[in-house]
């Protein structure tokens, strides 16, 4: 993948604006310094100063947008390859299903996937955007944050942001050539122990069990009162977090 990279001092947000320009070709890569309507999960609002990575890049790829979820791991393990060189200790970095970031247990970056379908119910286009806490992190009510500062003294984003489309580039290349049990393995490698308890809350529905892995399809696994169940969407927690 060629990545075309504009970098702008400041965006409502990234990912709305390559959005607004799907019907170029894929390998547009948009980084803001600020964004002033930064969008994480769940309708989350992305706390977004300058120092911070801000980047949201174009594709185009084959296959369904029901299968969204195998592309917010390939985006997950990009990342976390991208970061783990520069830490003293990478085990200190971890993923959360599907593409939460953990730093020492506090969530350093996140993942946003826009996607478009064409009439077949294929992918006309996918937005891919990632935020990361180099220097600063947010405070929030609800869970622990972390910053790459903390650990190290943080590249510039430009520079983080070049490493992480060579990063995305590489894991492109490997679901060429190996599919996506290439993408699920690197992902594991990242992801929780088996076995770990976790929480699954859907809106007001709430299912507690352990961690057994992930589907073919992305989705996540919990043996729930000995019977193993995908979830297909949800946000996790340790259950005793």
């Amino acid at each position: 993948m060629e990545w075309r990279l504009e970098v702008y001092d400041s965006l409502a947000s990234t990912s709305d604006s390559c959005r607004a320009r799907s019907a170029e070709p894929a390998g547009l890569a948009i980084m803001a310094r600020r964004q002033e309507q930064g969008r994480g999960s769940f309708g989350r609002n992305w706390d977004s100063p300058a120092g911070n990575l801000y980047l949201s890049v174009l594709l185009h790829p084959a296959g369904r947008v029901s299968d969204g979820g195998l592309w917010s791991l390939l985006a997950a393990v990009a990342l976390a390859d991208a970061v783990a060189p520069l830490l003293p200790d990478p085990t200190e970095l971890r993923l959360k299903w599907p593409n939460d970031l953990l730093l020492r247990g506090g969530k350093m970056a996140g993942i946003l996937l826009d996607s478009t379908a064409d009439g077949q119910g294929g992918f006309a286009s996918l937005v891919i955007g990632i935020g990361v806490n180099l220097t600063h992190r947010p405070d929030l009510p609800d869970r622990p944050t972390s910053a790459l500062a903390e650990v190290i003294a943080p590249p510039a984003p430009e520079v983080f942001a070049a490493g992480l489309l060579d990063s995305l580039a590489g894991y492109l290349a490997l679901l060429g050539e190996q599919g996506f049990e290439a993408i699920r393995a690197a992902w594991l490698g990242y992801g929780p122990a088996v076995g770990t308890p976790l929480r699954l809350t859907q809106g007001t529905i709430e299912a507690h069990g352990s961690f057994a892995g992930l589907a073919e399809n992305g989705s996540i696994l919990l043996s729930v009162a000995d019977v193993v169940r995908p979830y297909a969407a949800g946000e996790i927690r340790i259950a005793n977090g």
